[in-house]
Order: structure tokens, then sequence, then C-alpha cells
């Protein structure tokens, strides 16, 4: 009886003891003790995709929309933690049960135009905005930002991605984790690695060499982790040299910790069930976004002996060092009424500094004041301020271009202007179940006849057009009528260009694209190109003020724009596709050469974008990367090296204020730079940084 009272009183003062324990940033190891092994695997599994169907199916969660949570363990203090997608702002609904107002979230620009600004300090501006919207909607880590190499145009997530080149990729990003991160919010920097098409996303296997992968498709994630070390890395839907990259423990274990020191959390994009104890045992985790037999899975094999309770526990105490540095484990209140306002300036300058002006004959820009326009294009009048998919972001306005152009004071030829509108509200952007969430597309481009193009160049001094083109996740692009015009969108830019040119008037083009499309062909037609990316909800301000000259263009090419699709070395080894879009899966396209989309062989190795064409003998280029116009002149004295720094003085000669963009290349690029706004006359010294890293071998 004694030696089970004895009993009794031990097992009732553990009881107790773990009642008393709860998490706190000193005491995981404690915490860790106390959990049991069906409450450690569930640490490791999320919480489903609760909190992303929550508008759909009404379920609680504390952030509607957002992609995913963690699981909570309320016994030992164990909060749930809310993971949001957001490379171009939050990505939660705008709407909450028991509330009737609207949770609306700054739309930014895309990737592609962040990286066109060269301008890391800005990208850091615009990341602690998103970083705040973030802490004040209740959100501890955004699921961005996105930073997979561009090697070809026509993948569907480009728009999310910075570049062809790793060294500015991996600025870029470090400046947007560092913005988002100094609000005290987490990013995942996605998607490692060689994450470069969409087609057959969960299953492709990406063939690539060691040094391709290392100096291209690895150097971007560890420039990024050494500089800014993200709380989280995402790794990617896709298989790497066999392995998925989920489950490679040389991946994540040996080059993503041992060599890069990353100190953080690995979390799977979102995955169904794989060999979940693979990915724990590779260094996976966090399994998102998770189902309970994944649960079930972690603890068979732990009793088994499959899976080692050592490995498991080392998972569970990344996930408990990440929990407690969130807004929710320190108790943060979301006030749930971010600085839309100022957000909202901080997107319009980006948009401003990332427009790249690619061609300007004559000094066709900027336009004269009072200029009446011909706007021509759906785009003109329908703005794609974002790409679809996890970057969609739900914004409470998009500025069009006509609307910024009145607020320049532009006139908008009248009759023209009312065609498209009747148009649009004729055919506005197709619905579907997921489109609130996920974003669609714009209306279809209107039929135009040349007996249109001339009555509205009868009222209009000048035309612009206006050719868009919405990309997203899911599906890469396709080749015609896609990355090349349609053959409508020929006809309206001859005509436009033969009915104004015939009256001595000069046309632009605008391009309101997610991604490179072709413009050798075509690019003769229009006496001034400009390349607006996406811009976010302030586009139409940021493209009528480049347009109108209130501010001087500055962004720069991130990525090269062949005169033909076939001179890439990776269209040799891409799924293009004649016939449309390409589906989740691949869709029954038309495929190239690859035999079997379940592998890409990265057959140009080294040949990517500008390392290929700055080859002599290289096929020349429509615009090169790193090119862009702008309305003043500058004088560049240098580069003078001292070290690993590289000093370059740039003197404004021209009439106006301006930006100049600095890259140093030997022949990859080095280093870049850009100088702060410059008035004519005014001289800037950069001294810029030459950082080498050395890849182990051993």
């Amino acid at each position: 009886m004694k030696r089970i009272l004895i009993l009794l009183f031990s097992l009732l003062s553990l009881s107790v003891m773990a009642q008393d324990v709860t998490l706190r940033q000193d005491n995981i190891d404690e915490v860790l003790s106390q959990l049991s092994l069906e409450e450690k695997a569930t640490l490791v599994v999320g919480a489903g995709y609760k909190s992303m169907l929550a508008g759909f199916l009404g379920f609680r969660v504390p952030v509607p929309g957002a992609a995913g949570m963690t699981q909570a363990v309320p016994r030992l203090g164990i909060p749930a933690i809310v993971l949001s997608d957001g490379p171009a702002g939050v990505r939660i609904e705008p709407r909450r049960r028991g509330s009737k107002e609207t949770f609306y979230c700054t739309g930014f620009p895309i990737g592609s135009l962040l990286s066109s600004t060269w301008n890391t300090e800005l990208v850091e501006k615009v990341g602690a905005a998103i970083g705040h919207e973030a802490l004040e909607y209740g959100v501890d880590v955004l699921l961005a930002p996105g930073m997979n190499i561009q090697r070809n145009p026509l993948c569907g997530r480009n728009f999310e991605y910075f570049s062809e080149d790793p060294l500015l990729s991996g600025k870029t990003a470090a400046a947007y984790v560092r913005g988002v991160q100094s609000q005290g919010v987490g990013t995942s920097v996605k998607h490692f690695a060689a994450n470069n098409q969409e087609t057959n996303r969960f299953w492709n296997d990406s063939q690539v060499a060691d040094e391709p992968l290392r100096e291209i498709y690895l150097r971007n994630f560890e420039i990024a982790v050494r500089e800014s070390q993200p709380w989280t890395v995402m790794a990617s839907y896709n298989r790497l040299n066999g392995v998925h990259t989920q489950e490679d423990p040389w991946l994540l274990t040996d080059v993503l910790r041992k060599e890069w020191g990353f100190e953080g959390l690995v979390m799977t994009d979102w995955t169904g069930k794989r060999n979940t104890a693979a990915q724990i045992a590779a260094g996976c985790d966090l399994m998102e976004p998770g189902n309970k037999s994944q649960t079930k899975e972690l603890v068979k094999k732990v009793r088994s002996g499959e899976l080692s309770e050592a490995s498991l526990d080392l998972c569970v105490r990344r996930v408990l060092e990440l929990v407690v540095k969130t807004p929710t484990f320190k108790g943060y209140k979301p006030s749930l009424k971010p600085h839309l306002e100022a957000d909202a300036a901080v997107a319009r300058e980006a948009a401003e500094e990332g427009i790249v002006l690619l061609k300007n004959a004559g000094g066709t820009l900027p336009m004269a004041a009072g200029t009446t326009v011909a706007l021509f294009g759906v785009g003109s009048y329908q703005l794609l301020a974002g790409g679809t998919g996890s970057g969609h972001v739900h914004r409470p306005y998009v500025v069009n271009l006509d609307e910024g152009l009145a607020a320049e004071g532009m006139q908008v030829e009248a009759a023209l202007s009312g065609l498209y509108r009747r148009h649009i509200e004729k055919n506005p952007p197709k619905k579907t179940l997921t489109s609130g969430m996920l974003g669609s597309p714009g209306s279809p481009e209107m039929p135009l006849s040349r007996t249109t193009v001339e009555k509205a160049a009868e009222g209009a001094g000048m035309a612009l057009v206006t050719l868009s083109r919405q990309t997203g996740e899911g599906g890469d692009r396709h080749l015609e009528d896609d990355f090349l015009l349609t053959n409508a969108e020929k006809r309206m830019l001859l005509d436009v260009s033969e009915v104004f040119h015939g009256q001595g008037k000069r046309v632009v083009v605008v391009l309101n694209v997610g991604g490179v499309v072709e413009t050798a062909s075509w690019k003769h037609l229009a006496d001034a190109i400009v390349l607006a990316w996406q811009p976010g909800q302030e586009g139409g301000n940021a493209l009528a003020r480049i347009l109108s000259g209130s501010v001087c263009p500055s962004g720069r090419l991130p990525v090269t724009f062949p005169a033909d699709y076939f001179h890439l070395p990776s269209s040799a080894n891409f799924p293009y596709d004649y016939s449309g879009p390409g589906s989740m899966a691949g869709g029954s396209a038309k495929y190239n050469d690859v035999k079997n989309v379940g592998y890409t062989v990265y057959e140009e190795g080294m040949d990517v974008g500008y390392r290929f064409f700055d080859k002599p003998g290289a096929p020349a280029v429509s615009f090169p990367f790193g090119f862009g116009l702008s309305y003043t002149t500058f004088e560049v004295s240098g580069p003078v090296y001292a070290g690993d720094q590289v000093s370059v003085t740039v003197t404004n000669i021209g009439k106006v204020a301006g930006k100049e963009v600095v890259i140093v290349k030997d022949p990859v690029l080095r280093a870049f730079g850009k100088t702060r706004l410059l008035q004519p006359g005014e001289s800037q010294t950069l001294n810029l940084i030459i950082q080498d890293y050395e890849t182990r071998t051993d």
C-alpha cells in the first residue's frame, strides 16, 4: 500500500510540474522534455486548410484567408501562429465574421518591378510597410519573398521573382526580408530551390549540374540567408537531381544550415502528404498545410524505429524557436488598422522607380502639358496591378492609367474611351470559385476597326497603346498569344502607327505585363515604349507621373528581353505551349523537346540570361539586362577598385533631376547601387562592396 501511495504521489507531482511549465523564450529545453510523442508530431504538422478556406466555409480562425497555421499545445502555453502569403502585399480575406468593416491590404508592385528599381533601400522600405500591415492584421510569418531565378520568360510565377541574376535577386530579397522582419514579423524565402517552372510543379525533377546550381540557383538564396537571416525558408515542390527538395538532407541541412549558417525553420510548400518521416529526417521542420495522417505517420515511425525521436525533437525545437519570436506569442493585439494611406504612397514610390523607359525616339516623352491622348487597349482602362494565385492581394482600389493621366492634367479622347468602357462593362473579368481569393485575368481585348482608330486620331495629339498580360501561379505561360502578340494586337499596333504617324503624331506603347514579352518584331512601330510591369494599386498614378515628366524614369531591366524566344538556351528544355495556358499539371499542351515533362534538364548550364547573350557571337537581344533610359543625362567616372570596394562617381549633366543606377560587371554582376535624386550639375560617389561567396566543396 505504501508503494502504491508513493507511486501515486510521484505521478501527481509530475502532473503538477507539467502544468506549471509554460513556454518562454528561455525554457524551450524544459518544454520539449514535457511534450508527449503525439504532441511533438502535432507541432511539426500544420493545421490544414482551415484558415485559407475560412471565407468560403465560415471557419472561425484568427486571420481568414491566411495560407495556414501551426497547431497549438495549450497546456504548455504553445499558441498556434499564422502564416500568410504576401510577395506583393498581405494576402488575406477582406471580410471577417461579426464585422461590417472591410480589411484591405495595400497592393504593392510585383517582384520584377521591385528589382527593376535596383534600390535596396527602397525595397527595404516596401518590406517594412508590408510587415507592418501583416503585424496589424495578426499575421506572424509572411510567406515571401519569392526569389527563384527567372531562367525562362514563360515561367508562370516570374512576376513574383526578381531577376535572372543571383546577385540582384539575393540582394533584393535580403532587403525585403530586413524590411518585413524590422516589424517583428517573420518571412519565408521561397521556393528553395530550382523551382523555375510551374508545369508539373509538384513532381518535376530539375536536373542541374553542380556549377550552375551553386553559382546561379542557390547563390541568391545564400545571399539572402547570410545578409538577412529570414525566420524561415520554404522548400519547393519539385525534385532536385532526383530528390524532392523537402526530403533532401544535403540541401536542407548540409548546404542551408552547415555551410550558410541558417538559424531558422524550414517549412514545406503547400504539399499533400509525402514521406513525412523522410522530410523530418532531412531537416524539414514544418509540414504545411498539414493533415492528421502525417501526425499519425510520425508517431508510428518513431515507435517502430524508422525515425529517430532525436530527429523529431530537433524539428520541434525549431518550431518552438519560431513560435517564441512571433507577435502572437508575445501577446500583441492587432489593431486591424494599418497605415493604408502611407503605405499607398510607398507603393507609388516603388512603382515610379521601377518603371523602365525602353525607347524614347525624338524626345517623345515626357508628354507636353495638356496633351489629348487616345488610349488604346483594355489595359489603359483596366490596369493589371498584380498577378494571380498566392501573389494576389485584396486591394482597396486600383488607379487605372486614364485616371492617372487625368490627375496629371492630360486629356483622354472621349469617344474612344467610351467605347472601351462599354466593352469592359459587357465583358467583365471572368469570375470563378477561387477568383475572389486568388485573383482573375482582366477583360478580353476589344476588337478595333481601322475606322475607330481614324476617328480617335481626329481628336487626339498622341496615341498610347497598352498591351496587357496576366500571369499567375499553377501554370506556365504559352508562346503564342502570350509571349508573342496576338494577331489582334499586331493589327491594332499597325493601324495606330500608320494612322497617327501619317498625321505626324507620336505613338507610345505601355507594357502592363507580368513577364517578358517579345518586342523585337514591333518596337519600330512605337516612338516610345514604357515597361510598367504590374505596378500595384497606385500604378496608374505612377505611370502618368513618368509619362508627364513629373518623375524622371530610373528603372533598369533585371532580365534580358530576347529578340527571339528560341535564342534562349533554356528554350530547348522548357515546356512551352502552342495551344493555350498550362494547368496545374501542365494540361494537354504541345511541348517542345522535353518529351517527358517529369523532368527538366538544365542543359544550358551557366548560359542563363546575359551570361549567354554577352558572349561573343551570341544573338543580338531586343533589350539587354540592366537597360533603361532617362529624361536626363549622366556622366559616370570609374569604377575605381580598392580591395573589396569599388567606387563610382555619377554626375547629372542633363537638364532635369534624376536618379542613376550603377552596375559593375566583369563579366557577371559584381555590385550595383543607385544614386539619390541628383539635381542638374550635382554629383554623388557610390562606394560599393564586392562580396564574394566561396563555395565549399568539403
